[in-house]
């Protein structure tokens, strides 16, 4: 796994664990000799986790919409920016671009980067892995929540196991590293419908 996408906010949020974690993660890719693929921001946890992989000698590919771009939100000082007219073109590049994926804490965009690449998962368009840093108990209630969906018949466990969930970094990616996708026939059959 050389290119990791992050999934993250374009805010710093109110905990500095939140901009450490960003750091120590684009510090991780930089030691393996990889490749940052992020949102392309050059605000909030993205821009900390650019400018750190950055400063660590990293390649940073930001994929970013025109109009984010044009806002001057976007990172001018990382080694290659990809512009697309939409959003939906941005995630579909960095899907392409990626080998694996992390989310660290952020808002919406970041959950919605992230569900769609487990969606697509889930669907059998890619078995790339993907996981959540869980920096400070940060997605405790979202996985309460998830654990609810499956509990009350919405999803099959085997989805929610896809997730690699982890609070220390280091040891995410070996978890990523050594990722087997599951070998799930069908993902839905009028029975669990």
């Amino acid at each position: 796994m050389n290119s990791i996408c992050v999934f993250c906010g374009s805010h710093a949020g109110n905990d500095q664990a939140y901009a450490a974690a960003a750091r120590e993660i684009s510090g991780l890719i930089a030691a393996r000799g990889g490749t940052l693929v992020y949102g392309g921001g050059s605000v909030g946890l993205m821009g900390v986790a650019a400018d750190e992989a950055m400063a660590r000698g990293a390649r940073v590919i930001g994929v970013i919409p025109r109009t984010l771009w044009e806002r001057e939100v976007g990172h001018r000082g990382i080694t290659e920016n990809r512009v697309v007219e939409t959003m939906h073109e941005r995630k579909a590049l960095m899907y392409d671009l990626a080998d694996g994926f992390v989310a660290l804490p952020g808002a919406v965009g970041t959950l919605d980067e992230f569900f769609e690449t487990w969606t697509w998962a889930q669907l059998g368009v890619h078995a790339k892995p993907f996981g959540i840093l869980n920096v400070a108990g940060y997605f405790d209630a979202l996985l309460t929540f998830l654990n609810h969906v499956v509990e009350s018949g919405f999803m099959r466990r085997d989805y929610l196991e896809m997730v690699l969930v982890d609070a220390d970094a280091r040891q995410l990616l070996k978890r990523m590293d050594e990722f087997v996708p599951p070998q799930i026939p069908k993902w839905a059959t009028r029975q669990s419908v």
